[in-house]
């Protein structure tokens, strides 16, 4: 039998297999940030994942970088979600909810009463981002004072509350794609000389005062934290992004999390090698793969578990289809943003059928 059908530990769960689903952004939820109906039956469908990641919810108005994403701020986004767990439970699934804070991926037009993105740095971003009119360019963010840091790393801590209470299995920290927690550790977007930069340490410390903040509220077995080394996504870069990174997760150590999430694209550098040996719970590994790929890796010791993130999407049955060796269906990059059913809920399973 193939390992990604053997049974593998993650924090306090037992998955029964080792296919995860990756977190990514659908943008099908209301102005306000609540999970429509159509996200029951999105994540239902893909149930029979070993463990769902599901797509940021910002943990703060302020923390809103893009139009129709959710959150887990308020009590009608979390009994909307709740609906979302129970209906993911009743299929037998479990089920991580991703924490984020966009940091200065924002813009005016979707941030409370038209107010400025908030950043470690006043460094404006390179591109473009989607707002409630289209594409618009990012603009120059407002800086941190270090009391309203406090503030955003108890709004991670009160969402994660909130989300345990919605039924979560547990809690992922977005620390990767460049948004506030990768903004901090950054070198090229942190240029404070306070207790949250003008050091490796100090830019690491927003990071860690947040994980350890979820910790406190979750238990370490219920968080785990998603890193992308050298994607340089939205404008982030690092002088050294190889010393950054092994920092970081050395200081992970003693918080007992339940498992690292790594994904890579394009890095040269081979980071599995480097950080999985420099970490204490389980190592997920994503980025581009397909069955052979993952199988290696988990032939090899590289990691516990894989994460897929195109082929769940356009795959609700992934786990079958890799088991019977099927075809996979391909995703419909036209879709991935779009509201409404299509490219969300009606890509077909092995039977045909797009019902779970």
């Amino acid at each position: 039998m193939s390992q990604l059908f053997t049974p593998v530990r993650i924090g306090r769960l037992s998955l029964p297999n080792r296919l995860v689903m990756a977190p990514m952004t659908r943008s099908r939820n209301s102005d306000d940030g609540v999970p429509s109906e159509l996200a029951i039956t999105y994540y239902t469908q893909r149930a029979g994942a070993g463990l769902i990641i599901t797509e940021c919810a910002y943990v703060s108005p302020m923390g809103k970088g893009y139009v129709r994403t959710p959150g887990i701020a308020t009590d009608a986004q979390m009994a909307a979600w709740k609906q979302v767990t129970d209906a993911v439970h009743a299929k037998g699934g479990r089920i991580f909810m991703q924490l984020w804070h966009t940091g200065r991926i924002s813009h005016p037009s979707l941030l409370p009463e038209g107010a400025l993105p908030v950043a470690p740095s006043a460094i404006k971003p390179a591109g473009q981002g989607w707002t409630p009119v289209g594409l618009q360019d990012f603009v120059t963010p407002r800086a941190l004072a270090v009391d309203e840091i406090a503030k955003i790393v108890a709004d991670f801590r009160s969402a994660t509350r909130r989300a345990l209470e919605a039924g979560f299995d547990g809690v992922e920290l977005h620390a990767a794609s460049g948004y506030l927690p990768e903004q901090f550790l950054s070198s090229g977007t942190n240029q404070r000389q306070d207790e949250y930069g003008g050091s490796l340490a100090g830019r690491a410390r927003f990071i860690l005062d947040v994980l350890q903040a979820m910790v406190a509220e979750a238990g370490g077995d219920r968080v785990g934290i998603k890193i992308s080394p050298e994607m340089n996504f939205n404008d982030i870069v690092d002088a050294n992004p190889q010393e950054t990174f092994t920092y970081l997760v050395e200081q992970l150590r003693g918080l007992n999390l339940a498992y690292l999430h790594v994904a890579l694209f394009g890095a040269k550098l081979d980071y599995h090698a480097l950080l999985r040996p420099r970490f204490d719970g389980a190592y997920l590994i994503g980025g581009g793969l397909d069955q052979k790929s993952a199988e290696a890796a988990l032939a090899d010791g590289r990691a516990d578990a894989m994460v897929f993130g195109g082929a769940f999407l356009a795959n609700p049955d992934l786990p079958e289809r890799f088991r019977q060796g099927a075809p996979l269906n391909v995703p419909d990059q036209n879709t991935f943003y779009s509201p409404g059913a299509q490219g969300y809920i009606d890509y077909p399973f092995l039977s045909g059928t797009n019902a779970a």
